[in-house]
C-alpha cells in the first residue's frame, strides 16, 4: 500500500512538470506550446507564428527585460500609480499575466537585466537593483545609482542601455536638437559649427556596470554623431554595439527652395549602424540618403540635395525608410524560430510623424537576416497590425506603437507597445 502510494505521488509529480513545460509555464525555457489568442492578438505574421497578449493597459510601456525563468520587467515612460517599473509574472503558465507588482517612481525608457542586477534608466540616472536566485528585486526602495546627472533638455531625452559581456553599459544620450540650427527647428537657421551639442549628447557613452556615482567625467564618449538612438543591442556574435539611429527631420519645412514635400518624406533614411569606439556615424554634418546611397551634406552646413559629405564617417548597415523611429532593437539568438531567424535582427519601429503629405509610416516590426555578422539579405516586415485597420494619417491614428523588443527563455519574442500599454508575445506553432 505504501509502495502505491508512493508511486502514485510521484506520477502526479511527473504529470505536473511535464504539463507545466508544455503549457510554457514560467521558468520553463524549452516551453514553446502556448496557446496563440485566436485572432494572433490583431497582429499579421508569418505562417507558422502566433501571438498572443499577455498584458494590457499597462501604462506607456517602452523597454522590456525578460528573466530566465520568465519574469517580466518593464520600463513605464511615465510613472503609473507611483510606479516606474513593473514586475509580471505568469503564475499558472497559460501565457497570461496573472500578477503586476510595481516600484521605482520615475518615468524613463531603459531597462536590462544582466547578471545578478536589474538597471533601469530615468532621463537622468542609471540605476541597479540586486536580484534573487529567482531573479527578482530584492530591496524596491533602495536602488544603487550607477550614472547621475545625464543632460535632458526634454527633446531626445530618453536614455536606453544594453551591457556587454566585460563589465560595461553604454547609454544613448541623444541631441537635444534637430539638426543643431542656431535657432533650432527655424526655416533657414544655419548650423552651428563645430556643433557644441556633441560634447555631452548626440551618442553612446561608456559606463562601467559595478561602479556606483558615476558623471560624465566617468564615462568614456563611445561613439558621436548620432542624432538619438532608442534601440541598440550587443551582438553576441560579434562582440560588438549595434545602435539604430532616428535621422534628422522638416527637410522641406526648414529648407523650402532646397527639398519638396515628397523628398523630406522619404529622407532621410532610419540607420542600423555597427559601432566600434570612436565611431563618428556623422550628425549634424550629413544625413544619409537611401536612393543615391550617398552620406550627404546636411543643408544647415551648406548642402543642397547634392552634395556629399567629406571626413571618416560610419557607413549604416542597413538604411530604413525615413522617419519610422526605429525604438527596438534585438538581435535573436533563441532556438525556437526557425533557423533563418538566428542571430538575425528584429527591428521595433514606432511610426512616423513627419511624412506629410504621405500616410505615416512604421509601426511594425521587422526582421534583417544576418550571416557571417552582416545583413545577408532585405529586410522584411516581420509582425504588422499594431497600428489598426485603415491609413494612418497621424500618429494619434494609431492603435497601438511598438516599442521595446526582448526574447523569452524559450525563444518567444516579446515586443511592447507604448500607446494603450499592451505587451505581445510571438511563438512559432510547431504543431
Amino acid at each position: 500500500m505504501q509502495k502505491t502510494k508512493g508511486c502514485l505521488i510521484l506520477a502526479l509529480a511527473m504529470t505536473a512538470i511535464t504539463t507545466s513545460v508544455f503549457a510554457g509555464g514560467p521558468g520553463k525555457p524549452g516551453a514553446t506550446d502556448v496557446k496563440p489568442d485566436a485572432n494572433n492578438a490583431g497582429l499579421k505574421l508569418p505562417a507558422g507564428f502566433g501571438a498572443l497578449k499577455v498584458a494590457d493597459s499597462l501604462g506607456r510601456a517602452r523597454h522590456i527585460a525578460v528573466t530566465s525563468n520568465g519574469g517580466i520587467y518593464i520600463k513605464l515612460d511615465r510613472a503609473k500609480n507611483n510606479n516606474g517599473i513593473l514586475y509580471l509574472q505568469d503564475s499558472n503558465g497559460d501565457g497570461k499575466i496573472d500578477k503586476k507588482t510595481g516600484f521605482g517612481a520615475y518615468g524613463g525608457t531603459g531597462i536590462y537585466v544582466k547578471g545578478d542586477y536589474l538597471y533601469a534608466t530615468s532621463n537622468e540616472d542609471i540605476y541597479r537593483y540586486k536580484l534573487d536566485a529567482q531573479q527578482q528585486v530584492i530591496d524596491p526602495e533602495h536602488p544603487q545609482t550607477v550614472v547621475t546627472g545625464l543632460i535632458n533638455r526634454r527633446q531626445h531625452e530618453s536614455k536606453s542601455i544594453v551591457l556587454d559581456d566585460n563589465g560595461n553599459i553604454y547609454v544613448n544620450i541623444g541631441a537635444y536638437s534637430n539638426s543643431c540650427q542656431t535657432k533650432d527647428r527655424t526655416a533657414g537657421s544655419l548650423g552651428m559649427q563645430p556643433c557644441p551639442i556633441l560634447d555631452s549628447a548626440a551618442g553612446i557613452w561608456q559606463f562601467k556596470a559595478d561602479k556606483q556615482n558615476q558623471t560624465y567625467g566617468d564615462g568614456v564618449r563611445y561613439a558621436t554623431g548620432l542624432r538619438n538612438v532608442v534601440g541598440l543591442d550587443w551582438n553576441k556574435s560579434l562582440n560588438q554595439l549595434f545602435v539604430m539611429q532616428h535621422g534628422r527631420d522638416q527637410l522641406h519645412d526648414l529648407f523650402p527652395d532646397l527639398y519638396t514635400e515628397k523628398q523630406s518624406a522619404d529622407l532621410p533614411a532610419e540607420c542600423m549602424y555597427a559601432l566600434k569606439q570612436g565611431s563618428d556615424c556623422g550628425w549634424p554634418y550629413i544625413y544619409y540618403d537611401p536612393f543615391q546611397h550617398k552620406k550627404m551634406l546636411a543643408p544647415e552646413y551648406g548642402g543642397d540635395g547634392k552634395k556629399t559629405g567629406s571626413g571618416n564617417i560610419e557607413e549604416p548597415v542597413v538604411a530604413f525608410p525615413a522617419h519610422m523611429a526605429p525604438n527596438g532593437l534585438l538581435f535573436y539568438t533563441g532556438s525556437q524560430f526557425p533557423e533563418k531567424y538566428r542571430n538575425g535582427a528584429f527591428v521595433a519601429f514606432h511610426g512616423s510623424w513627419n511624412r506629410s503629405p504621405e500616410n505615416q509610416a512604421g509601426f511594425f516590426v521587422v526582421f534583417v537576416p544576418f550571416k557571417d555578422g552582416k545583413p545577408a539579405g532585405k529586410w522584411e516586415v516581420f509582425a504588422d497590425g499594431f497600428a489598426g485597420p485603415g491609413p494612418v494619417k497621424s500618429p494619434g491614428d494609431a492603435v497601438h506603437r511598438p516599442c521595446g523588443l526582448a526574447q523569452g527563455p524559450d525563444g518567444s519574442l516579446y515586443v511592447t507597445d507604448d500607446v494603450k500599454g499592451t505587451v505581445y508575445r510571438i511563438v512559432y506553432k510547431t504543431k
